[in-house]
């Protein structure tokens, strides 16, 4: 931890760095790639939407010994439709039928209950319209757009609008890989998603912003210097703030790694996977997005500008105008530090002065008149 803590602070001091701005195109090559595979995927698989979207039944059972796969395959047979079945901590079964007709509902609990061999009265049914997953599918977006909007007015106005658009499009890029990996690995669509797609947005907000903060502080007289340019700066922001976005990110990553693997996957608390999966992928793709998508981004905006243009120039032109004068000296056999040659300080200690010829002059001969 020692080491971490000291590499985090010679980072931020600028003693090292890595150039994350300069290799800017291999990380939107990459997230180009990411995107596009989320996208293919997201067309020919297509999202799980539950039942709170696209309407359907949840039956709940009373204790039973039948089993996840042969209760999946009776109600499929009653429903004509895919069903999810989970089994609850208490020996019950959970069993969900999405887009089915809510009018069979009572024929599908009556052949569940031949089947299970039980009385029809042990069988709960919790049923939901087409026109209320509609509403709830409509809302949801509408919530999403509304966020997009407010988080595209606020940080025009705390940073400026290219910050806002860098910002959008490291969002759009996150929800876009979530989404995607929804599709691919086939998990339910609920609004426990939506709050999960919502949450891992702010967080991806919280850790863009830290660098945004960081380099509009930096950045506030950089047209009155000619060392460093617009480019240079965000990457010094970046590397400042790398090892914090490191932090946080994986101690927010560690319980819902837990919800996950150990909750959804190896205990089969399967109703944890809607809101787990969206969590982690979104949080990972927002630490991501913060540093190789959005702060690149916003350099390359900015030096669109004639002032930026014109710095990068300058800055570019006295680089290379030390570095003809750095060849020169090491030509002429002399070090860059000056035009002295290489042996100029080889005398070490006090030299030894020459004494003066006008030693003794002026002063009374000690004769008297």
């Amino acid at each position: 931890m020692s080491k971490l803590g000291n590499l985090g602070a010679r980072l931020h001091r600028g003693e090292i760095s890595y150039d994350f701005v300069g290799h800017r195109k291999l990380w939107y090559g990459i997230s180009i790639l990411i995107t596009i595979t989320a996208i293919v995927g997201l067309a020919v698989r297509g999202l799980n939407m539950g039942i709170d979207f696209q309407g359907g039944a949840v039956f709940t059972t009373e204790k039973t010994s039948i089993s996840v796969s042969q209760a999946q395959e009776y109600a499929e047979e009653a429903s004509g439709h895919d069903a999810v079945v989970q089994k609850l901590g208490n020996g019950t079964l959970r069993i969900q039928i999405a887009g089915m007709d809510t009018t069979q509902s009572d024929q599908i609990k009556n052949q569940l209950a031949e089947d299970f061999k039980v009385d029809p009265e042990k069988i709960a049914a919790d049923l939901v319209g087409p026109s209320w997953g509609d509403q709830i599918a409509n809302k949801a977006w509408q919530g999403l757009a509304i966020f997009m909007v407010l988080v595209v007015i606020y940080l025009a106005i705390a940073f400026e609008w290219r910050m806002a658009i860098a910002a959008l499009v490291a969002l759009i890029h996150d929800i876009t890989i979530t989404v995607g990996i929804y599709a691919l690995v086939g998990f339910e669509v609920t609004p426990g998603t939506v709050i999960g797609l919502l949450t891992i947005l702010g967080y991806s907000l919280y850790d863009t912003v830290v660098v945004f903060d960081s380099l509009k502080e930096q950045t506030k007289d950089i047209t009155k210097q000619t060392r460093w340019t617009y480019s240079d700066i965000a990457n010094r922001s970046i590397n400042g703030t790398l090892v914090r976005s490191i932090n946080t990110t994986v101690v927010a990553l560690l319980p819902v790694a837990g919800l996950l693997f150990i909750g959804g996957g190896f205990l089969g608390a399967g109703t944890l996977n809607d809101i787990s999966l969206s969590l982690f992928v979104g949080l990972a793709a927002g630490a991501y997005s913060s540093i190789f998508i959005a702060t690149p981004l916003v350099a390359d905006l900015k030096e669109l500008e004639p002032q930026m243009k014109a710095l990068k120039k300058r800055v570019l032109a006295k680089r290379a105008q030390a570095g003809a004068e750095e060849d020169q000296a090491e030509a002429r056999g002399e070090d860059s530090h000056g035009d002295e040659p290489e042996d100029a300080h080889a005398v070490v200690g006090p030299r030894t002065q020459p004494a003066s010829r006008s030693r003794g002059r002026g002063r009374p001969s000690g004769k008297r008149r």
